[in-house]
């Protein structure tokens, strides 16, 4: 099964996020199958590729709880 999930990169106590396509019983570190935007939650800045989060969404892929609210609130899916 595939997830859409965060990723966690960056400094210590400066983390942002990538939103990246993955299998779902690996760990959200391994080796990701596309990398689809970014999350800087202490600018406030999101940078996704709606066009492949559809795509993978109407293959199958199943969001995180925090990635559905996020895109939820960018308008991206209902």
């Amino acid at each position: 099964m595939l997830k859409l999930r965060f990723q966690r990169v960056g400094k210590k106590h400066h983390a942002t996020f990538r939103l990246v396509v993955s299998e779902a019983h690996k760990v959200p570190q391994a080796n990701y199958l596309e990398l689809l935007g970014s999350y800087d939650p202490h600018t406030k800045v999101i940078q996704f590729k709606k066009e492949r989060i559809q795509h993978w969404l109407g293959v199958g892929a199943q969001p995180s709880p925090t990635v559905h609210n996020i895109l939820v609130d960018q308008n991206i899916i209902e």
